[in-house]
Parts: structure tokens; sequence; C-alpha cells
């Protein structure tokens, strides 16, 4: 069962991300923001299969995460989720790190697939 670290500052969107994944049979880990994204990462040893983290949130946004996640742990996977389309523009000099972008709002059936595409990129 892969293991997903949901990161997004907004509850709402962690908890419908994350009710979604399930749904899939993943294993999901919410933090608030990246910065508790990057402890948790680092408790359980980059642990995970997959790191899906909204790009603008407080503390440590989602590139500065998806930075430290690659230097740090280079086989995670990495998907951004972001509503807004200067934040996406920033995602696109992170091509060779990150897997995908996700352009909020989406739906379940976006978020399932995008998941199950990242996840089977890792496999390939």
């Amino acid at each position: 069962m892969p293991k997903i670290l949901i990161a997004d500052d907004e509850d709402s969107m962690r908890q419908l991300v994350a009710r979604a994944i399930a749904m899939d049979g993943h294993e999901t880990v919410t933090a608030q923001d990246g910065a508790e994204a990057l402890e948790i990462l680092t408790r359980a040893d980059g642990g995970f299969d997959l790191l899906l983290t909204d790009i603008q949130m407080p503390v440590m946004d989602g590139i500065a995460l998806a930075l430290a996640v690659a230097r740090d742990f280079p086989d995670l996977t990495i998907l951004l989720m972001t509503g807004f389309a200067d934040q996406r523009e920033r995602a696109s000099n992170l091509n060779a790190l990150v897997h995908d972008v996700v352009t909020k709002p989406f739906s379940v059936a976006d978020i399932r697939t995008a998941v199950a595409d990242a996840l089977a990129a890792k496999k390939g």
C-alpha cells in the first residue's frame, strides 16, 4: 500500500485529498505546511512513496519543500498542487524534480488520477 504525505494549509483541502486518495487504498499522512511535512519526512527517513503538496503555504511553501525533499530524499516522487497561475509558473522551473502540477480546483477523480500517474511513473 503506497504511503502518501499531503501538505496543504487549508484543512478542508487536506481532508478532501486524504479521503480521495484513501479510496484507492493508499495510506495518508497530512501536514499543515511545508515545515511540518519536512519534519514528518525526516522522522520517517523519507519513508513515503509520494509527496503531494500545495505550493502556496505559510512557514515553508511547496517550492521550498520540493527543493529540500529533492535534496534530502531524491527517490521521493513529488506532486504539486496550486490554484494560482503565477505559482504554476514558479513550479515550471522544477520540472526535473517534480512529477506534475495539479491545478485547483480539481475533482476527486482528477486528484486520484494524478496520484495514480505519479505512482505508476515511479515504478516505471
